[in-house]
């Protein structure tokens, strides 16, 4: 039976990393899958790319489109060729995903028999949810984290923002795509104690 898989960690905590072994190991093994990314993330367009330098090409996910109809669709056009239906759905930033899209994806799961293994942020640099990962939390069958360490040697836990001078920002809109030119991976305690030093200051 198919599950619904939904692997989140920190920024830098190797999920794409291990989506792209995911995806290698499948390829060697001749299983039938797709590599999906929201194209809200604008950083590689059409691209997973992961910090060790590994990247392979995906398919873009508009914040509008309906995935279940959309894998559908593709399904029909394999059979058409007499090519194997697909077995996996591999899902890079699941975080950008809307609530809706990520019930589509259960849909995929229930109804179509695919497996759908996401891969995201848990929450914000407020510490708050993404709307996708929310959804992935309440209805996920299998839910792990890729853990990382701050580095004071805790584990991470907050995907903090910062501005060009260094200090630790605090407001602001919730979706701002970067790298480790905007984001730093903390603690929770890290965190808070970079936000109580900017106080001080000002």
């Amino acid at each position: 039976m198919a599950k619904l898989y939904f692997n989140y960690g920190a920024m830098g905590s190797r999920k794409s990393l291990d989506l792209l072994a995911t995806a290698y190991n499948f390829e060697e093994k001749n299983i039938p899958f797709l590599t999906l990314k929201p194209s809200l993330d604008t950083r590689d367009v059409g691209v997973i790319k992961s910090r060790a330098g590994l990247e392979r090409k995906c398919t873009l996910i508009p914040h509008d489109v309906n995935i279940y109809d959309s894998i559908y669709e593709y399904n029909e056009i394999m059979s058409e060729k007499n090519d194997a239906p697909l077995k996996w759905i591999l899902v890079d930033e699941c975080q950008f995903l809307t609530e809706e899209q990520v019930d589509q994806l259960s849909d995929i799961v229930d109804y179509m028999n695919i497996n759908v293994m996401c891969y995201g942020l848990r929450t914000d640099f407020k510490s708050h949810l993404f709307s996708g990962s929310k959804r992935l939390f309440e209805i996920a069958d299998d839910i792990q984290e890729i853990k990382s360490s701050c580095s004071c040697g805790h584990k991470t836990s907050i995907n903090a923002r910062f501005n060009r001078n260094g200090d630790i920002i605090t407001e602001g809109t919730q979706i701002l795509v970067g790298g480790d030119d905007i984001y730093k991976p903390l603690c929770r305690k890290c965190w808070k104690n970079k936000i109580k030093e900017k106080m001080l200051r000002n």
